[in-house]
């Protein structure tokens, strides 16, 4: 086998995501043999460094040895099973583990298959904990400009990135719109501090405006990911944790990119120092080896929803693949890596030598801004 072969036999079976097709007919698909740690090799010898962490999932390396063993070990035992009615050890240790790294206050564990499944889940869950408090008027989501949350419809209605959704607007729920904290648009000598103070002051009104409508808001903690990682400071998710309490909102952190150590703490939330009603958790989760997503809630939620079947109360919510095992083992595999090698201390570490690297291009007359949120780091290249 060889590229060239492969490549050709892809291209008669396979329509690939997020991909003009048409466009490989000048730029040939990439097939790949084989991976080890941060490298690549495809089928002509050539390697490739995956920069973009197989679209940042991957977060030790390709072939790492510790999941490797850990999934070895679980195929001899079970690979998958039926989760409702039944259960296994692997998912009940990862959501033990889930809500013991997680804010104080998240209290259960509801698994999905993927960032976009796990948003859903999280939007129906707050939605039908009000209906199943009489509270069927609140049923409206509020998001921010530029978010991006998903693309099954749920997911994209609530995310504002046009180039994903502007082709679906008839398919999709209204939402209400609020104007970014981004602290790209702060004026001359502005803190990051005081413009996400000075941008909550939209929220504050549209809650106050909303609130007996409105089930919940819908949030990436401190970086818009997919919206040109831009990047707000911690202060606007502690206004707006109060300001949902306050008017009665639950608040959903859509950690599904920014978990797991890419802001320089585990999870961005802990920045701020508070507990969302919902977290979403995926990507990172099984240190990119399955596809597995969670939904962290409290025992408040759950309440709503335990009574007798004939009440119809339950949430009836189920994907086939629902708690895998392998999946649970692995994301078992990639939280031990975290815990016994101080990885979020060689994180800090490694973003300070970022920040360094970094440092020069602020000058450079096509770059308008440098920043940074713990790993991530952005460069806002513009034409003068």
């Amino acid at each position: 086998m060889d590229n060239q072969s492969l490549s050709a036999r892809d291209l008669s079976v396979l329509w690939h995501p997020c991909t003009q097709m048409k466009d490989h007919e000048d730029y040939p698909i990439i097939p790949i043999k084989s991976g080890k740690g941060v490298w690549l090799e495809d089928f002509d010898g050539n390697r490739y460094l995956d920069a973009i962490s197989s679209w940042w999932v991957n977060l030790f390396g390709h072939a790492n040895p510790i999941i490797n063993a850990a999934l070895k070990a679980q195929l001899d035992s079970l690979e998958h099973v039926i989760f409702a009615g039944f259960s296994h050890e692997p998912g009940i240790a990862l959501a033990e583990k889930l809500l013991e790294i997680s804010p104080v206050g998240l209290d259960r564990c509801f698994y999905a298959d993927n960032g976009s499944s796990a948003v859903e889940v999280a939007l129906k869950m707050s939605f039908h904990y009000w209906r199943n408090q009489g509270q069927q008027q609140k049923s409206k989501f509020i998001t921010l400009e530029n978010s991006y949350h998903g693309e099954t419809l749920g997911a994209l209605a609530v995310g504002n990135v046009d180039l994903y959704k502007q082709t679906y607007a008839p398919l999709l729920m209204d939402v209400i719109t609020v104007p970014s904290p981004d602290c790209y648009y702060r004026e001359t000598g502005e803190s990051w501090y005081d413009y996400s103070v000075r941008q909550f002051g939209f929220m504050e009104q549209t809650l106050q405006q909303h609130a007996q409508s409105v089930s919940a808001v819908i949030i990436e903690p401190l970086v818009q990911c997919a919206g040109n990682m831009r990047m707000y400071d911690p202060v606007y998710l502690e206004l707006l944790a109060k300001a949902c309490k306050k008017y009665q909102v639950h608040l959903i952190a859509d950690e599904i990119a920014v978990g797991f150590g890419r802001t320089g703490t585990l999870f961005a939330c802990e920045q701020a120092k508070i507990t969302p009603d919902f977290m979403c958790l995926s990507k990172g989760l099984t240190g990119g080896y399955l596809p597995l997503s969670a939904v962290l809630t409290s025992n408040q939620v759950y309440q709503a929803f335990y009574d007798d079947y004939t009440k119809l109360t339950a949430f009836l919510h189920s994907h086939s693949y629902t708690g895998n095992a392998l999946a649970c083992r692995a994301g078992l595999a990639s939280i031990g890596i975290f815990q016994q090698q101080g990885i979020i201390e060689k994180n800090q570490q490694l973003a300070k030598l970022l920040a360094n690297v970094s440092e020069r291009f602020k000058q450079h007359k096509n770059v308008a801004e440098v920043r940074q949120t713990g790993l991530i780091v952005a460069i806002e290249l513009v034409k003068n």
